[in-house]
């Protein structure tokens, strides 16, 4: 059986992390809507004119907001703790909550197996909805991508439309298994892999396509019970 190995230490760290980069609830102005120091950001195309931060103007606005993080996106990019790590067995999950796409149909959701995420080789794979209600599983090898699930519809996904108050709540999750992997929204089983198609070992986090508004009220490693 393969060794699970780091997942608590991980999730401890980015749990901790976490806690003392958001503020005191009680304390507004602390560091609440402010860039989150210890955590990375790749866009998909480096482009060294492209600004993050917490800033009005910036092109992807990142930024603690208690519970969790807001982001909204221009282009494309991955977000992660470094401490944040699982290998073997183990469960991500994230609640994402949607707002008003404005005409545009991205993806977002979380990506795992993450590494050498600062280099040209980065390699990871990722787990993404879509606001026409499919989701979409591929991977990523330096500059390439490998489609694994293409775009898939699933009457599951909260979908921002009309009748939406604010914003639509998405729960993704990913549970890597000794042969499997397994993709759940909102509970439900949307499709499984078999684990030697995907990078699974390494880093996790979020991927945030192009012009995407989002909520991120938490992103959790926990070791999966077989």
């Amino acid at each position: 059986m393969r060794a699970f190995k780091l997942v608590l230490i991980g999730f401890f760290v980015l749990t901790l992390a976490a806690a003392q980069e958001r503020p005191d609830p009680r304390d507004p102005q602390g560091e609440n809507m402010k860039t989150p120091p210890t955590w990375k950001v790749r866009l998909d195309r480096p482009n060294p004119e492209v600004t993050v931060g917490s800033e009005e103007g910036v092109d992807i606005w990142f930024v603690n907001m208690t519970p969790g993080w807001h982001v909204t996106t221009g282009p494309a990019a991955i977000f992660w703790h470094p401490a944040s790590t699982a290998e073997g067995i183990y469960r991500a999950s994230t609640t994402i909550h949607f707002f008003d796409p404005k005409g545009h149909l991205e993806g977002y959701g979380l990506f795992f197996g993450g590494a050498d995420l600062e280099q040209e080789g980065q390699s990871y794979s990722y787990f993404l909805l879509r606001n026409d209600g499919k989701f979409l599983i591929k991977k990523r090898r330096g500059a390439a991508t490998e489609v694994v699930q293409d775009w898939t519809p699933h009457p599951g996904i909260a979908r921002y439309g009309p009748e939406s108050k604010s914003s639509e709540r998405n729960v993704l999750v990913v549970e890597v298994r000794e042969d499997a992997v397994d993709f759940f929204v909102n509970g439900q089983k949307v499709a499984s892999q078999p684990r030697a198609r995907l990078p699974a070992d390494g880093v996790v986090g979020l991927r945030i396509n192009h012009h995407v508004n989002v909520h991120v009220s938490d992103l959790a490693v926990t070791p999966l019970q077989e």
